[in-house]
């Protein structure tokens, strides 16, 4: 019988070159957001859904720095939960949304 082979170390260096991108990624988006609902027109977003929004991406942005916070003083590499990074990813595409939504009423910022 031949031993199944290992899976790689999920705590090693592949940790670090996905992670580091993916929540340079989630940084950018989330600044990409607020840039987008400074020039958001109450035609695509209401008043109060702009703020809402602002809200959610001015909390992530928050969660985000303590998440990189923790990992830079953690004394080895560690990943983040699903359960962390899913609200993240559900804000992106909400961003794509928005981009998409100004882009189709003729405003590119």
């Amino acid at each position: 019988m031949v031993p199944a082979p290992s899976l790689p170390d999920p705590t090693g260096p592949l940790l670090e070159e996905l992670l580091v991108p993916l929540l340079a990624d989630y940084a950018e988006s989330f600044d990409r957001g607020l840039l987008l609902l400074e020039h958001c027109p109450d035609t695509v977003l209401t008043a109060g859904e702009q703020e809402l929004l602002r809200q959610r991406l001015d909390e992530a942005r928050r969660s985000l720095a303590a998440a990189r916070s923790l990992r830079a003083a953690s004394p080895k590499p560690m990943g983040l939960s699903m359960e962390t990074i899913t609200p993240w990813h559900r804000l992106v595409v909400e961003v794509w949304s928005l981009s998409s939504s100004l882009r189709a009423v003729g405003i590119r910022p």
